[in-house]
């Protein structure tokens, strides 16, 4: 059986992609024929569309009811009317736009898209008439911009174990087990929340530190989150507990004020990676994120000399922006 918020998904896209009203039969054939004809399955069918209306109701979504033939009104059939699904020009403080971001870029992700795309093809199996500028109102993109994300994602909502390598800076990778709890964005970065199963205790990982495939082991429903657990706190206070890392960077002179203020020492006049400019080799200590951040913000004027782990991060932003 599909997970209900998938359901929910394909039957909003179906009744918004209307230029007509849907009836009730096509609505079950689309997205609830595991219920079967038989009377026990219709009857259960009726039930679980009565609760996904009142679900998509309770979101805000309008759900028009009217009569399948201008003539006769003994069928009824149902759509989203477009006028109503779209929303005035709305003014959003800085915060809130990026909390906004944060959810489209959750909805940029492939496995929504995908949704979409089942939604559609179900209905033009069935000759029905859609009108996809409508989806205007809520564009997927296929863009995935962690291979882990979509993994850890459908783990989440299924409750179920991952396996994965896990590579920290200046470290060899590891294989790490996984109850996932959620995952969340911060400072522009993904991360996948949950209990470690081998450290027997609450672990953070960086979603780009994740090495290949990303594997769902065991059954659904294998765990239950801890009642009350917010994902977003947990992620901070781990993420920010982390000791700070020593680095060498070579930075040219007369570059890199912010930096040259946290370093513990500086050797001037030193080789650099080219004879443009004199360098500089400075010996700073912080967090990896921090100081992957600032020697990017210095471009072609900073380059990591150690540890290999930094360096490897730096080189693999850099990568990320060039594709």
């Amino acid at each position: 059986m599909a997970d209900k918020s998938e359901r929910l998904l394909n039957l909003y896209i179906m009744l918004l992609a209307q230029t007509r009203f849907v009836s009730k039969q096509d609505i079950r054939r689309a997205h609830y024929g595991e219920y079967g004809d038989n009377p026990r399955g219709l009857e259960a069918f009726e039930k679980a569309f009565e609760r996904d209306k009142e679900d998509l109701r309770e979101l805000g979504v309008v759900i028009e009811v009217g009569s399948l033939d201008s003539y006769f009104d003994d069928e009824q059939g149902y759509r989203i009317s477009a006028d109503t699904s779209s929303l005035p020009e709305i003014r959003f403080e800085a915060d809130e736009a990026a909390v906004l971001g944060i959810a489209a870029r959750a909805w940029e992700q492939h496995t929504l898209a995908r949704a979409t795309t089942e939604a559609m093809r179900k209905l033009a199996a069935q000759g029905v008439e859609i009108d996809t500028s409508r989806l205007d109102l809520v564009p997927p993109s296929l863009r995935a911009e962690e291979p882990a994300f979509d993994a850890c994602w459908e783990a989440t909502q299924k409750r179920r174990v991952i396996t994965f390598d896990y590579r920290r800076p200046g470290e060899e990778a590891a294989t790490r087990r996984l109850q996932p709890w959620g995952v969340v964005r911060s400072s522009g970065r993904w991360y996948v929340v949950g209990y470690d199963l081998d450290r027997r205790a609450e672990r953070v990982f960086r979603l780009s530190r994740v090495q290949g495939r990303v594997a769902l082991t065991g059954k659904s429903a294998a765990y239950d989150v801890p009642a009350g657990t917010d994902v977003k706190v947990v992620a901070h206070s781990l993420v920010h507990r982390s000791p700070d890392i020593e680095a060498v960077v070579l930075v040219r002179q007369r570059a890199g004020v912010a930096l040259r203020r946290q370093a513990s020492a500086i050797e001037e006049d030193v080789s650099g990676p080219d004879d443009v400019t004199a360098w500089d080799r400075l010996r700073v200590s912080g967090q990896v994120r921090d100081l992957v951040g600032s020697v990017l913000t210095l471009g072609a004027n900073a380059v990591v000399e150690a540890p290999d782990g930094l360096r490897a991060d730096v080189i693999s932003r850099l990568s990320g922006v060039t594709r």
